[in-house]
């Protein structure tokens, strides 16, 4: 069976190559070992996502052999019980190995060694081992062949072109930018396919049990036998095994190191920075007790090592893909038996340059004149790019988001020059935070604390994750320290982490916000920033010889720049602080904002969002980049902060809140929310002549279409400018609620209020606009006249 024409690679197991075939020779040895397969797309077509990226989940397998047939099965960890209980059987019996392919014995080897034929495995894959849902059906087989296998002790690597009829082009993340030069599509998509079968550590690393207080990400299993008297679910954080080479040091290097490779790939004048990037984690793990836990390497030379390859699972790459995208990623291949974070890729997409530049200039270009230069500096973009790598790499090192910690400095200490130069300005790099456009120029804040680095949380979540507690020799004996180590949040506020059912609710737990723990005054200073960039659009952008893209881009995002910190305001009515807290530790989880700060909140919107913001409307600027559109572009910006004040369950926060509030008075409620808004909003109504302009009748119409929205569901028809938006923010209101009924009252008093305006409008357009809303607010209100 296996001849002399037979290419033979010895590894965890032997695999053999005769023409087109690809035979697995498995030991006895190897026989219910379970092993982690990866599966990844090494190259694709245009359209179809980018070569090098992760296609569906890691998946637990085992070899079994059943009389002269060897069986390929998944393996899940979902549900679990120790092997001593007895309930152990019963759980096995109701978590059956699923068989994913099923092979004839050809032949035996040394010490009967089975040899099986697996080349339709991977040129006509199962679903657990295909490229995804888009595709439908099975490969063409004349069209799909063994590329490449590799076998090393740990791993077996294998590569295979697979040609489908090709499904409707589809992209990860956000819809890349239309392009004239896009090659037109084929009818059938090939793919370079890359499966890796990796060898799981022969003894699991002890879990360490997650906690809700910290920003670990984690795994799940329900545990049967547990003491407690239910399906107990575990949580166990997903992080990297990191080992003392000598365990007595306070600090000592790790037996092994996390290694980090640079693609190729990667711009040569970014590696540098890239690498950077990775190893801006050092001083964190030195808190945790390891001197160089986290090192960046280059990948070897083909001349060094033909078979390297940045698809193996047993390399993490920092990988660069050409991408009109504008994001990186950074997700993790773990063992889901214990949360062991085995390898790891971060994905970096070329367009990620375009943005951070963007939200450099729309943040803080008033500060650094190199953000005025378009293209911007090397050094500049080296060290934005320096920025998401080291954010990425916390992805992968097990970090969630924190975005709830920009909101725990005092905002005032955010224009400090000396805070930010000890604190940064936000706690943590896994906040999105960006760059510090509370800043003003007077501050004299230095260049490089505008950007986001390694903060207290950072140093904090990976002590807590990666010290060892080497007197515990199970997960429940470790709870003792960790729990000690949690309770330091109470003293030191910036080391919480965000409550996850309180997201939406509490304002400090929100992207994009810097100082968000009192958003209306970081976002007067953030406004007054926008204010001092809009004259540095055009000197920025617009260079002799070319057109005016850039300008429009810039224009566009710095609108909504100023609408992403309004909608932060907009966030604090109906908003609650949270911090998690277990049992034991004083104080509650949820606090009401104080109705002063939540009325105020509106009071500034009134201010800031609803009144037209003349300084976008520069004629230098709108009529270089279109003949119309200034009024759309400024009531979506509008339209979608009133969208966030009318979010369903923000009104139902109001509505219980003052339900809670004992008659006191403590608490905003909603109908004198909604007077607040309409009184903003409509604020001509009480003028001497009523004259209302062309961007304030395009808010209020969008207004009219909002309530429209909560009351009528039925007939969304939504008026000029409104984006459209999940259904939670537009309607329809609960039945029972007292949303509708504080709405139908909202459009009473408002008519009454337009009929009083009427007589005094100052101008044709006014009149015919005002009676058209009466017009509308009669048809919400009695939608059977129609």
């Amino acid at each position: 069976m296996i001849t002399s024409e037979a290419r033979t690679r010895d590894g965890l197991f032997k695999t053999h190559r005769i023409g087109s075939r690809l035979y697995f020779e498995i030991p006895r040895s190897q026989l219910g070992k379970e092993l982690l397969l990866v599966t990844r797309a090494a190259r694709v077509p245009v359209n179809l996502g980018y070569g090098g990226q992760q296609m569906g989940p890691s998946r637990v397998l085992r070899w079994e052999r059943r009389d002269h047939r060897v069986l390929l099965r998944t393996v899940s960890y979902v549900t679990v019980a120790d092997s001593t209980t007895p309930i152990y059987q019963a759980v096995r019996n109701s978590n059956n190995d699923v068989v994913v392919s099923a092979f004839n014995v050809e032949a035996y080897g040394p010490d009967s060694a089975a040899v099986i034929e697996v080349t339709r495995l991977y040129t006509a894959p199962p679903p657990e081992m295909g490229p995804g849902t888009q595709f439908r059906t099975q490969p063409d087989a004349n069209r799909s062949f063994i590329e490449r296998v590799l076998a090393f002790p740990e791993n077996v690597e294998v590569e295979a072109t697979l040609t489908y009829p090709a499904p409707a082009p589809t992209t990860p993340g956000p819809t890349p930018v239309p392009s004239p030069f896009a090659p037109t599509a084929s009818s059938t998509a090939s793919l370079l396919m890359h499966w890796s079968m990796v060898k799981l550590p022969e003894k699991p690393m002890m879990p360490r049990v997650a906690d809700k207080r910290i920003g670990f990400f984690s795994i799940r299993q329900l545990d049967y036998g547990r003491p407690e008297q239910r399906a107990q679910e575990r949580q166990y954080v997903v992080r990297w095994r990191l080992e003392k080479k000598d365990p007595t040091a306070a600090i000592s290097e790790p037996v092994k190191p996390i290694v980090y490779y640079v693609d190729p790939a990667t711009p040569d004048w970014l590696k540098a920075w890239v690498k950077r990037g990775i190893e801006a984690w050092q001083p964190a793990f030195e808190a945790a007790g390891f001197r160089r836990a986290i090192v960046a390497a280059d990948p070897p030379t083909p001349e060094q090592d033909p078979d390297w390859a940045p698809e193996d699972a047993r390399y993490s790459v920092v990988r660069w893909f050409p991408s009109t995208i504008e994001n990186a990623t950074g997700p993790n291949v773990h063992d889901p038996r214990t949360g062991e974070i085995l390898e790891s890729d971060i994905y970096m997409y070329h367009n990620i340059m375009n943005l951070q530049r963007s939200w450099y200039f729309t943040q803080v270009g008033h500060l650094d004149p190199r953000a005025r230069m378009w293209p911007v500096p090397d050094s500049l973009m080296g060290r934005l790019v320096e920025f998401v790598v080291a954010h990425e790499v916390g992805h992968t090192l097990g970090y969630q988001h924190d975005q709830k910690g920009s909101s725990l400095y005092p905002v005032d200490s955010l224009r400090s020059r000396t805070w930010v130069a000890r604190m940064g300005h936000s706690p943590s790099i896994m906040d999105y935070s960006r760059f510090n456009y509370v800043a003003q120029p007077e501050d004299g804040i230095a260049l490089e604390n505008l950007i986001p680095r390694i903060g207290p949380w950072d140093t904090y979540t990976t002590r807590w994750g990666y010290t060892p507690i080497p007197e515990a020799s199970t997960p429940d004996q470790e709870r003792a320290t960790l729990e000690r180590w949690a309770r330091e949040q109470d003293s030191v506020p910036w080391y919480r982490f965000s409550l996850s059912d309180s997201r939406g609710a509490d304002p400090g737990d929100h992207s994009e916000a810097v100082g968000d723990g009192d958003p209306v005054k970081a976002t007067g200073w953030g406004v007054r920033s926008i204010k001092q960039i809009v004259p540095l659009l055009v000197p920025a952008t617009v260079h002799a010889g070319e057109d005016y893209d850039d300008l429009s881009l810039m224009y566009g995002r710095l609108i909504n720049q100023w609408a992403t910190e309004l909608r932060h305001v907009a966030i604090v009515v109906g908003g609650a602080d949270a911090q998690e807290k277990y049992a034991g530790q004083d104080g509650a989880r949820y606090r009401p904002w104080p109705r002063a700060r939540q009325k105020d909140a509106v009071r500034f919107l009134s201010q800031n969002a609803f009144a037209t913001p003349t300084f976008f409307l520069v004629n230098d600027i709108l009529r270089k980049i279109e003949v119309e559109g200034a009024l759309r572009r400024i009531n979506a910006a509008q339209s979608g902060v009133l969208n966030t004040l009318f979010n369903d369950r923000r009104l139902e926060r109001l509505v219980e809140f003052e339900a809670l509030d004992n008659h006191d008075g403590s608490a905003y409620g909603l109908a004198e929310m909604l007077a607040d808004v309409r009184g903003g909003i409509w604020s001509e109504l009480g003028a001497t002549r009523v004259g209302v302009d062309a961007f304030r009748r395009e808010l209020q119409r969008s207004y009219l279409a909002a309530v429209r929205a909560k009351l009528a569901p039925q007939t969304q028809a939504i008026a000029a400018g409104v984006p459209a938006q999940p259904a939670q923010q537009l309607g329809p209101a609960r039945a029972t609620s007292d949303i509708r009924a504080a709405f139908r009252s909202e459009l009473r008093a408002l008519d009454a209020a337009i009929q009083r305006a009427l007589p005094r409008a100052s101008d044709r357009m006014t009149r015919a606009h005002l009676e058209d809303a009466r017009d509308q607010i009669r048809d919400i209100l009695e939608p059977e006249r129609r």
